[in-house]
């Protein structure tokens, strides 16, 4: 049985509020807790009407709390976007409040736009260029204590103090993510829900690369997938219809709430955005049950994930959370 898990954006929908997006989130996570996926994650995103959290650590805060089993974590948290110290003190946080809960995915990209990037770091240090890496290792390093002697930071003491950071994972689209994982020995997530590179290539890079480390002795490779599922190949379709249409405002620059599907299929489409629709599709996975099993099957054949996380953009929020009841029935998650 392979484990299933959700990562969700709270996207805002037509005539509804962001505050409004965020309840759904939450009330999304109970439903999946209750229906056994393994993992609940949230994202970061700054300055998109459409997506309403950019604070996932308070979203996980909030969902582990009105959660009982289901680990709970960020997909991820943008390391350039922060301080180390201030991800590892969030992180001690929760993961005291709540043992063996909580995960760290690591993002490498800003989430959002460059100005609102500059309003995000302009009061930090600035290095120039990628500095991903850097911060990285000193997250790791402010876990482990192993500074240089005479560094400063060997003074810090990270409070609650004998909590160890979650279970971190490097999130990405590309390679990057899958070699420095393997070499670091962490857990790895690629993004297939937006990526252009080839899944299979970075996930099975990542297992035959991984080393062996005192954050993880084996790999453990997350698959994130769109996925919009209902009883019948035509209702699915149906649901479909506000994530085509979103993707192409998406690559028009236009970041407004998910639309309704009637506003959807009521749309005159070109035949360039009908021949975009049908490109983004190789990474939406849209009909029943069945139909997305036998969809699904040679990606999880060819890539070997430990565990596959869904994603759904869907308007009617009764309608997601049945998109995941029915994935949990169908894939046999321990509470279907």
């Amino acid at each position: 049985m392979l484990p299933l898990s959700v990562l969700d954006l709270s996207f805002v929908t037509a005539g509804a509020t962001p505050a409004d997006a965020l309840r759904r989130t939450i009330d999304l996570a109970r439903h999946a807790d209750r229906l056994g996926f393994t993992r609940f994650w949230v994202a970061e995103h700054h300055n998109l009407p459409s997506v309403a959290s950019g604070a996932p650590e308070i979203m996980i805060g909030q969902i582990a709390a009105v959660t009982e089993r289901i680990h709970v974590g960020s997909g991820g948290v943008m390391l350039p976007n922060h301080a180390p110290l201030m991800v590892a003190e969030r992180f001690k946080l929760l993961a005291a409040l709540f043992p063996g809960r909580i995960d760290l995915g690591l993002g490498r990209a800003p989430g959002t736009d460059p100005v609102t990037s500059y309003a995000l770091r302009r009061h930090q240090q600035e290095r120039g260029g990628d500095d991903f890496f850097e911060r990285l290792q000193e997250l790791l390093l402010l876990e482990t204590g192993r500074f240089p002697d005479g560094h400063p930071f060997r003074k810090i003491d990270i409070m609650p103090s004998g909590v160890p950071l979650p279970p971190i994972w490097l999130l990405g689209s590309s390679d990057y993510s899958a070699h420095l994982s393997a070499q670091l020995g962490l857990g790895f997530g690629f993004a297939h829900h937006f990526a252009s590179y080839d899944p299979v290539d970075a996930m099975l890079s990542y297992r035959r690369e991984f080393t062996p480390s005192q954050w993880r002795q084996t790999p453990h490779a997350i698959l994130t997938v769109a996925i919009i599922c209902a009883e019948t190949d035509e209702a699915a379709e149906r649901l479909a219809s506000s994530a085509d249409l979103n993707v192409l405002r998406r690559a028009r620059g236009e970041y407004g709430p998910l639309p309704t599907p009637e506003e959807a299929l009521a749309y005159d489409y070109s035949t360039a955005e009908r021949d975009a629709i049908r490109r983004n599709r190789q990474r939406l996975f849209v009909g029943s049950p069945q139909t997305l099993r036998a969809a699904l099957q040679p990606l999880i054949a060819a890539t070997q994930p430990d565990e596959l996380m869904v994603t759904a953009a869907i308007f009617d929020a009764d309608a997601k959370i049945r998109s995941y009841e029915l994935l949990a029935l169908e894939f046999g998650t321990r509470s279907a």
